[in-house]
Order: structure tokens, then C-alpha cells, then sequence
């Protein structure tokens, strides 16, 4: 498969189209094992629901019939291509026919996942403009045939701004709650993690200077 997208202009729009070309194509190369800004954007983009719609013609070049989104027109048409090759070649994204004839650049389940994961990456927990005096504790206990799970969800908690209260406890000033369930989900590990929120404990003062509230 070969994907060309080409920028043109269009008199009666202010806007540009992108023209995409697919051609079977016998060697497809290495698969990408890391993606570029470009095609995690492209992940995020179609994982948030930001479409991009084509529509296939007799000569197999298929055309934006809609107005291209602002979000695409971002990213520059020869990156947009790159983008969008190397993530057909990796097969996490893939054209879905609609019924009127038309094609939806959709994510495959590996294509998901891995935006999912750049969701988690990019995570963050806002600073409420007062605190409410209330700690946040995830406890978890994975056992060891779960490791990679353990240390994930570890990595992913630092990450996100939490402290070590002790092994296997983190603990958070602020609320968080769903991007806890979120990663919870992600990993898979609801049965093994359990979240408490406490007004009070007896060294609270050295986490109120770890994270700057005194």
C-alpha cells in the first residue's frame, strides 16, 4: 500500500484539501517500532474523534469532502504523509468504507492502545487554586507473575506527580480520581489496587512540604 497526500488549493474555499493516493505495494518495509510527534498526534486526533473523511473516486485516489479540521492543517501535508504511511505500515490505522461509498480513516485496536498510552504519557493532574486538605492513597499489591503491570503502574503514578508513602503506596494532594480509574482500566489491575482519601496521618507534614503547600 502507498500513500501520497498532496496539497490543493481550492478557488472557492480559503481552506486546502489533502488528495490521498493508495497503491498496493508488494515490500512495505521495517515497521516503525517508536512514533514521531507527528504520528502521535495523528493518533490522539482520531482517537479524540477529530475524523478524517475521504472519498474514493474511479481512479482510486480518494479526496477530502469535507473541510479539513484546523487540527489537520497543523501538521504540514509532506509530514502529514510520512504520518500517515508509516502508521498504515504498522497497521494502526486503517480506511473503514461507509455505506454512502465514502472512507473514514479510523484506529485499529493496536492503534488504540497506543494512543491510549501517549493519553497516559501526556496525563496531567491540575493544581486547584485551593486545596481542600485531603490526601489521595493508591495501595496496590500485583503479584509477581503481574511485574511489567507493577512497575507500570509505579512509573505511571511518579509520572503523574504522586509520592512514595511507602512501597506500594503513593500518595496525591489533589483530586484525581478519574485519571486514577483511567490507568487502573488501561493496565487492567482494578482487583489488585485500592484508593483511599484521608483527611489526616501522623507525618503529613513532610508531604505538605514535598509538595509545596507549606
Amino acid at each position: 500500500m502507498r500513500i501520497n497526500i498532496y496539497t490543493v488549493s481550492m478557488r472557492s474555499h480559503a481552506h486546502c484539501i489533502f488528495v490521498i493516493q493508495l497503491k498496493y505495494m508488494p515490500n512495505l518495509g521495517k515497521r516503525i517500532t517508536r512514533l514521531g510527534p507527528n504520528q502521535q498526534k495523528v493518533l490522539l486526533l482520531l482517537l479524540g474523534g477529530v475524523g478524517l473523511s475521504v472519498t474514493m473516486s474511479p481512479n482510486q485516489y480518494f479526496k477530502v469532502f469535507k473541510e479539513v479540521k484546523e487540527e489537520w492543517q497543523k501538521i504540514n501535508s509532506r509530514a502529514l504523509n510520512n504520518a500517515i504511511r508509516d502508521l498504515y505500515r504498522s497497521k494502526l490505522i486503517k480506511s473503514k468504507e461507509n455505506p454512502d461509498g465514502s472512507l473514514t480513516m479510523v484506529l485499529t485496536d493496536k492503534g488504540k492502545k497506543k494512543a491510549i498510552t501517549f493519553n497516559i504519557d501526556n496525563m496531567e493532574i491540575k493544581k486547584p487554586k485551593k486545596w481542600d486538605k485531603k490526601w489521595r492513597l493508591v495501595l496496590f499489591d500485583i503479584p509477581e507473575k503481574h511485574k511489567p503491570a507493577r512497575e507500570a503502574i509505579r512509573d505511571t503514578l511518579k509520572n503523574l506527580g504522586f509520592h512514595e508513602y511507602q512501597k506500594s503506596v503513593f500518595i496525591h494532594p489533589y483530586e484525581c480520581q478519574k485519571e486514577i480509574d483511567f490507568v487502573i482500566e488501561y493496565f487492567d489491575i482494578r482487583r489488585f489496587v485500592r484508593t483511599l482519601i484521608a483527611d489526616t496521618f501522623d507525618n503529613d507534614i513532610h508531604f505538605k512540604k514535598v509538595f509545596d503547600l507549606i
